[in-house]
């Protein structure tokens, strides 16, 4: 793996701005406006990466539609953590096949994490002709060198070499929302989890400048974003690789003081780098949501030494006691792997009776998907399928059972959300730490904060009336 970070240079981009020059010239020779699909499976990152990639198809001239069919550019944007969202991708990249065929001047390109393996090139390769272009993370600032090439008559085009890390500041986006928006803080990972595939494929940590990112934030609050997610792997490693002396709490703290009205929030976060000073800096600024994803994946720690996550259960419960202290009304999410190789029943039971002390507003649940190449793939798994669908179903149970608790909690509350969208009769909104709300009211009120009384509750959202009318109620 090449582990040095390149920093692509204004020159290099602006060589890929001549690229977009040309496609739109192109397009415009034949007197067509083109039309691009972006497709994106699995994390925010990929959601981020994919705003860059439409970022691109714009200032190329294209125009985004939101169907595979008819498209003249398709992009599949992937996920490589589970076997299930690879093969999902590969059944998506086959019925490709059909829009080709009714659209033969359709190009269609595979990137993201899945790009990064050498086993999915080689199989695009050898099983999927159709497909005109592969390219991995490392690659994606050079998308208009890779769509110019395709239409220029040259072939299949495969940029999935172990390229450097690199950060390339300046590549437009076309963000999805006026009211939120996803910024990329870092890159890559150095953790090596053993069931984990993300440092192969996105390399190792590589932090942007500080002040590339306040631009960035202030550009954005100053447009009218009300709610901004940093983004990482690990976003509390941020800064280790840079010489300023930032580090993420710093980087927290100088956001929440750009004025303005908004919540910063965050994922991931890895509990080995969750310090105290990251917490004392989160409940010191309002701007800061009051909202953690912590990540445990088993309370048991042998399995979290055979996972390598560089903590033990009681390092990780003493982090949420001092979280939960300095600040009462934090949201806490997780992440949890149920049926490791080798986990034993005491082992899955210590999840469970993690899961009852923290008591999760919520859990994002897996069972183990063993990825090629990473260490635990090659681990010797003697526990059944069949009980690891049970023992999954168990702790979603449990799960199910406190989130229905804590929501119920809510009912009487009056919270300050901000309000979303629209779902049929009901406005949407999330409150400071996420959670989800509907209620009756005018789309006027859509990019606003209010004041919202929790009338009702259930698994998986909330309902709730505009605290003004509550009151009237009464």
């Amino acid at each position: 793996m090449n582990t040095k970070t390149t920093v692509i240079s204004q020159e290099e981009l602006e060589h890929q701005f001549a690229y977009c020059d040309k496609i739109a010239a192109y397009w415009q020779s034949r007197r067509q406006v083109p039309t691009a699909y972006v497709e994106t499976y699995g994390c925010q990152q990929n959601e981020a990466d994919s705003e860059k990639l439409r970022g691109y198809l714009i200032q190329s001239g294209y125009r985004m539609i939101s169907e595979a069919e008819g498209a003249d550019v398709v992009i599949l944007n992937t996920c490589a953590i589970r076997e299930h969202a690879e093969q999902r991708v590969f059944g998506n990249l086959g019925a490709l096949t059909h829009t080709k065929r009714r659209h033969p001047a359709q190009k269609i390109f595979l990137c993201g994490c899945m790009a990064g393996q050498e086993v999915v090139s080689s199989r695009i390769k050898a099983s999927y002709p159709h497909v005109d272009g592969v390219f991995s993370t490392h690659h994606l600032w050079q998308f208009p060198e890779i769509l110019w090439k395709v239409l220029d008559g040259k072939k299949r085009q495969f940029y999935i070499t172990d390229e450097p890390g690199s950060i390339a500041e300046g590549i437009p986006q076309q963000r999805d929302s006026q009211l939120k928006a996803w910024v990329s803080i870092m890159y890559g990972c150095n953790n090596f989890c053993t069931y984990c595939i993300v440092p192969y494929v996105r390399g190792r940590e590589r932090s942007r400048q500080p002040e590339d990112i306040l631009r960035e934030c202030r550009a954005l609050i100053e447009s009218g974003v009300k709610d901004i997610t940093l983004l990482g792997q690990n976003v509390n490693s941020y800064g280790k690789d840079l010489s300023c002396g930032v580090d993420f709490a710093d980087l927290l703290e100088q956001i929440a003081q750009i004025p303005g009205d908004f919540l910063i929030r965050f994922m991931t976060s890895h509990p080995r780098d969750a310090s105290n000073k990251l917490f004392d800096t989160m409940a010191k600024y309002d701007k800061i949501a009051k909202q953690l994803h912590l990540p445990f994946q088993s309370g048991s720690s042998r399995i979290l030494k055979a996972m390598n996550r560089h903590y033990d259960r009681e390092t990780y419960l003493e982090k949420v006691r001092y979280a939960k202290q300095v600040m009462p009304s934090l949201v806490l999410t997780s992440d949890v792997i149920v049926g490791f190789p080798g986990e034993t029943e005491e082992d899955f039971a210590q999840t469970l009776s993690l899961i009852e002390q923290v008591h999760y507003d919520s859990l994002f649940t897996f069972i183990f998907s063993p990825r090629p190449g990473t260490p635990a793939a090659s681990m010797e798994d003697p526990t059944p399928k069949e009980e690891k669908n049970r023992r999954f179903d168990r702790l979603c149970a449990l799960q199910n059972a406190i989130s229905e608790q804590v929501h119920q909690n809510y009912v009487g509350k009056t919270m300050r959300c901000l309000v979303d969208g629209r779902d049929k009769e009901f406005l949407t909104a999330r409150t400071e730490g996420g959670r989800l709300v509907r209620f009756q009211g005018c789309d006027s009120l859509i990019g606003s904060f209010q004041n919202l009384t929790i009338t009702g509750a259930t698994t998986w959202s909330l309902t709730g009336e505009l605290a003004e009318q509550a009151a009237n109620h009464r």
